[in-house]
């Protein structure tokens, strides 16, 4: 049986790039703070069916939320970065991009004690033309990326990009691996199964479907990601345009039974884990990264 990959972008709800269209940009202080409460409903969701996942943190969460971070280390998920402040790599020049990951980075390595390997682009915003990315991140020592989502969107992607984990960036012995979010390849087209509001918005027997095919017909992992917040239907409603409300909201309230239904179904783990057993032995991240799992230097 395929183990896949699970993660988690940790980020309040007006974080999302819909909310923020939604309210027209209002500034984050109007809203109050919902991520604790919808980690402990998750972590409790994961310890019930004795799943790990990767958990992408902001730096300014780990900064206001402290113990929550510590929290979901001590349970013995993994915590990669998702950036300082949520800002669209895109809009940001090379040096704002190195400053706003070495930020994150120093912030989540000194509440969980030892580096971390992961990093995912706010809104998966690392296209075509930033592709410079992917050498800071290697650079700043990190060790895979997952900010690729290979298909049409009206925001990020590229539907032409390579669906499954591989090597994106090398320097010398050092190397960079990109982890796709989750996609099936139907007549020569790219959709996703990945989760996000795609999972939200479609009946769970398109999801189920979708990840049997990519793990039974070809045998590799796929990518899955959520945020806490699509399980919080208590979250604060705005008004904004119908079409914002609906992208945003639907299926928050059903969203933690699905999640259970699919944890139920398939198996899934950390993407550290995922990656050393999906990659072939001479390319396992002991190999290319060494032991990370380490205390950080005094």
């Amino acid at each position: 049986m395929v183990t896949n990959a699970l993660s988690v972008d940790v980020e309040e709800y007006y974080h999302a790039a819909i909310f923020r269209k939604g309210t027209n940009g209002l500034d984050a202080r109007c809203f109050e703070s919902r991520v604790e409460e919808s980690l402990e409903r998750l972590l409790a969701l994961l310890k019930e069916h004795d799943t790990k996942a990767t958990f992408f943190v902001l730096g300014e969460i780990a900064a206001l939320h402290p113990a929550t971070v510590r929290a979901i280390a001590a349970e013995g998920h993994e915590v990669a970065c998702h950036g300082d402040r949520h800002e669209d790599v895109y809009r940001q020049s090379p040096l704002e991009f190195r400053a706003d990951i070495r930020q994150a980075k120093r912030r989540i390595e000194d509440l969980v004690g030892h580096a971390i390997l992961g990093y995912r682009a706010p809104n998966f915003s690392i296209g075509r033309a930033q592709s410079w990315a992917y050498r800071i991140l290697l650079e700043e020592g990190f060790h895979y990326d997952s900010s690729m989502f290979p298909i049409l969107h009206d925001r990020y992607g590229q539907f032409d990009a390579p669906r499954f984990p591989h090597e994106i960036c090398r320097d010398g012995s050092a190397s960079l691996v990109e982890f796709p979010i989750g996609t099936i390849r139907i007549r020569g087209v790219n959709l996703p199964i990945g989760g996000g509001g795609y999972f939200r918005l479609s009946p769970f027997a398109l999801t189920r479907m979708g990840i049997d095919r990519v793990n039974i017909r070809e045998r590799r992992p796929v990518m899955f990601y959520l945020h806490p917040w699509e399980l919080d239907p208590w979250q604060p409603r705005p008004a904004m345009a119908w079409h914002h409300h609906f992208r945003h909201y639907v299926g928050v309230g059903r969203q933690a039974a699905k999640l259970g239904r699919l944890l139920e179904r398939f198996r899934f783990a950390t993407v550290r884990e995922v990656l050393e057993t999906s990659m072939e032995p001479s390319r396992s991240l002991d190999t290319m990264f060494g032991n990370q799992q380490q205390g950080l230097p005094a």
